[in-house]
């Protein structure tokens, strides 16, 4: 809602420097300019993203990405104990992670909501902490692969989508550390109260 008060209130003062100005016709034009590029960009957007999503597909037909789930369960047994010990919660939370991995967001989100969905449970409406570091460690995703932004990068005309890969590595580790550390230290703060 707090969004849809700031674009309204962007939109209406636009319009009102635009007449005191005497550029009411530049807003109109910039707005028109700014929708067609929203437009070819979602277009070109659509179909990237549409084989990537045909590469997860392939990829969960031939078994990789569930090998991929699998490798990162000694891991997330570490981070997530209580969380692990339902098979169902713990393919759900391997699944989006190894789809994060891949920078495939638009996949992960639905796995994502199903592993938090499952992890509310008996929650009793409060997160638990390790439903707060599901989502730190979706937030923050060590990205191998950032197909999502790759494609935007494309979309965009760039001629080396992927060169942004060792920038991509080097932040994604780092964000995780800083969110995985902050957690921890929040979660041991947060049982300290009375």
């Amino acid at each position: 809602m707090a969004m849809t008060w700031v674009w309204t209130g962007m939109v209406v003062l636009s319009l009102i420097f635009g007449v005191f100005t005497g550029n009411l016709d530049a807003v109109a034009n910039a707005a028109l300019e700014g929708a067609r590029s929203a437009i070819d960009l979602s277009v070109s957007m659509a179909g990237i993203l549409c084989l990537w999503s045909g590469v997860m597909e392939v990829m969960n037909a031939c078994g990789l990405s569930a090998g991929l789930a699998r490798a990162f369960r000694p891991v997330l047994r570490r981070l997530l104990p209580n969380a692990c010990r339902d098979e169902e919660t713990l393919a759900a939370v391997s699944a989006n992670v190894s789809a994060n991995l891949l920078g495939l967001g638009n996949a992960a989100t639905p796995l994502g909501i199903r592993a938090a969905r499952r992890m509310a449970r008996g929650c009793g409406g409060v997160a638990s902490d390790e439903l707060c570091l599901l989502v730190v460690l979706n937030t923050a995703s060590i990205q191998l692969l950032p197909a999502t932004i790759a494609s935007v990068r494309a979309a965009a005309g760039c001629r080396t989508p992927f060169d942004i890969l060792p920038a991509v590595w080097l932040a994604s580790v780092l964000s995780v550390a800083a969110g995985l550390l902050a957690a921890k230290l929040l979660s041991r703060l947060g049982g300290r109260r009375p």
